[in-house]
């Protein structure tokens, strides 16, 4: 044995180990860091990324920076509803999407740059005392137990460190070594084209929004983002390879469909990416789970594999945290897979059929779908749809921690989408689908599919953040007088009233925040309520507008702000007890509560 095998290992410690350094694994880091969790990044890279990659941030990956307590810092980088418009080859355009409203408290569709968000996460962990980065480290190999996840690692000089924890989360993209190692199935496909992204300084353009031109020729994207920065990519077309696209000639040749002078434009950098729809088969094997890339990856064209990824960390960081700190039993965190896969599953489904729609894979196909889509934006709810975002499948879960109710349901409706096209028969726009069908259902099918779906409860779905008033007078987010906790919020009455003492002990000991909510000018002739009720005002009105559409009074908000249940007044208890049986967790005892 030589020298070098002879040094000590050095062992650390910690309750959550985090592979990946990107912007899941900080987003986790920073919300673990928040609830006292001890935390260890590694990240095999010497520094964090720093060339940019994901350009859109959505309302709900804001709301989770919100809850990591960094969405102020970001607002610098971010340009806030940013629309996304389609383009037939003539320049017309046949679908805008520009969602106006901000249901979870930020503007639902942004642009941003990566690098320097990222940057302001990686600077968040300086805030906490037990999180700890380790830069230019790599993963070798690792095992686990019934007690834990030993990981062993190696810097760059060849100095091997071993490093032990509670449970280790896979961050570390989609090429996971972790996901290969536990033989994780990644099933999906790849698309046979590849596409050239170019970024540029000093905008050569300066038109604010996402152009998306539909050119069977040479389809391309046209991105405004912040600080003048601005992003094409182009269709690699069969035969080309980046090495002849990038020589001077040849780039200029593809920028002259879109600048005056490509001889004067200010190049950051280029770089040919293939795009991939692949999800792993779970997300969790024993004391290990898979996040963002590692356990997804969707391509580029509606903005989500970022922000998909930052669904996960909002999910899994509030579960992890109760588990390692006793609050929970581990089978917690089965639900992370439960309600996340399903949901990541769509958003690839998404994004497929929005690049099959900007890109269809004949001529013949992309006149179809410019004569159908300028015929169904002339429809004004068809235009609305799209212009809403509709399409989007919001995260809903049906199974984890949410108690679905089993009385009765509203009953099923049809949008105005779904009704035009049952109402279509043989006409032109059914005509039209057929011909778009290049596979066994059409592309514009396929957007459209699951429609006719019954009218949702909100229970599964994210509650919503309007502005409220404070006992001091100050308009605040609602999420900002939360914090990482549990809230039970009741319309008018103390939430807290109906309960006894176990459940409001249980609710007691993980912290959560009971509010009650009232019209603002109620507020200074408000009754009295149990010690620990915050009493808020409805600003906008919109939380009387939310609760007037429910048959409960009472909502039970999970940390990532899904609603987990509804009850009325009298039924706080027994729906506390149902949902401590879904957090794995225990009530106290009778003789603890009055302890």
């Amino acid at each position: 044995m030589n020298a070098k095998d002879q040094r000590p290992v050095e062992i650390n410690e910690c309750d959550v180990l985090i592979v990946g350094a990107g912007p899941v694994g900080l987003t986790l880091a920073n919300t673990l860091g928040l609830a006292g969790v001890s935390v260890l990044v590694l990240e095999k890279l010497d520094s964090i990324i720093d060339y940019p990659r994901a350009i859109g941030i959505d309302d709900e990956s804001l709301r989770t920076l919100q809850a990591a307590g960094l969405a102020e810092k970001v607002q610098a980088h971010i340009t806030p509803d940013h629309w996304m418009r389609f383009y037939t080859a003539s320049g017309q355009c046949f679908a805008s999407i520009e969602p106006r409203t901000d249901e979870f408290g930020w503007s639902r569709r942004n642009a941003f740059i990566q690098p320097q968000v990222d940057a302001i996460l990686y600077q968040g962990l300086q805030r906490f005392p037990q999180v700890q980065v380790l830069l230019g480290q790599e993963l070798q190999q690792f095992s686990q137990n019934d007690s834990g996840v030993s990981a062993e690692i190696k810097d760059s000089s060849g100095q091997q460190r071993i490093l032990r924890a509670k449970y280790m989360v896979a961050c570390d993209g989609g090429n996971s070594l972790i996901r290969r190692t536990l033989n994780v199935g990644f099933e999906g496909r790849t698309k046979p084209n590849q596409w050239i992204v170019v970024d540029v300084r000093n905008d050569p353009l300066g038109t604010p929004h996402v152009g998306m031109h539909c050119d069977p020729e040479r389809p391309y994207v046209s991105a405004a983002l912040p600080h003048g920065i601005r992003r094409f990519e182009f269709m690699v077309m069969p035969g080309e390879t980046e090495e002849e696209l990038s020589k001077p000639e040849n780039l200029a040749q593809l920028m002259r469909k879109v600048v005056a002078d490509p001889d004067k434009v200010d190049y950051i950098r280029k770089r040919v990416y293939t795009h991939n729809a692949r999800l792993a088969n779970q997300f969790r094997v024993n004391r290990v789970l898979l996040a963002g890339d590692a356990a997804h990856i969707m391509p580029v064209w509606q903005g989500q594999g970022y922000n998909s990824g930052m669904r996960d960390a909002s999910n899994l960081a509030w579960k992890m945290a109760m588990v390692v700190k006793g609050q929970a039993g581990p089978s917690l965190l089965d639900s992370y897979e439960q309600e996340r896969r399903s949901h990541a599953r769509s958003m690839i489904h998404l994004s497929e059929v929005a690049g099959d729609i900007f890109a269809p894979e004949s001529h013949t196909a992309a006149k179809v779908r410019d004569t159908l889509m300028l015929a169904l934006n002339a429809v004004p709810p068809v235009k609305q749809y799209f212009a809403e975002m509709r399409f989007k499948p919001m995260p809903r879960y049906e199974q984890g921690v949410v108690l679905h109710q089993t009385a009765t349901q509203n009953q099923g409706h049809k949008t105005p989408l779904a009704g035009l096209l049952n109402r279509s028969g043989d006409t032109p726009f059914s005509r039209l689908l057929g011909l778009m069908a290049e596979k066994k259902e059409s592309l514009f099918g396929r957007l459209v599919h699951g429609l006719e779906a019954p009218q949702p409860s909100p229970i599964g779905r994210m509650f919503i953040q309007p502005k409220v008033s404070t006992p001091d007078g100050e308009t605040v987010r609602l999420d900002d007088l939360i914090g990482l906790n549990f809230a039970i919020i009741a319309w008018g009455t103390d939430p807290s009233y109906g309960m006894d003492e176990a459940t409001l002990s249980f609710w007691k000991s993980l912290g959560a925040r009971f509010i009650r909510v009232m019209p603002v000018g109620q507020m200074q002739h408000s009754s009295p309520t149990r010690e620990g009720v915050l009493t808020i005002g409805d600003a906008q009105g919109r939380i009387k507008d939310w609760f007037g559409a429910q048959n409960k009074s009472i909502v039970f908000v999970r940390p990532d702000r899904f609603v987990a249940a509804l009850a009325s007044p009298q039924e706080v208890s027994s729906v506390t007890r149902q949902l401590a049986g879904a957090l794995h967790a225990q009530l106290p005892s009778t003789q603890e509560a009055f302890a």
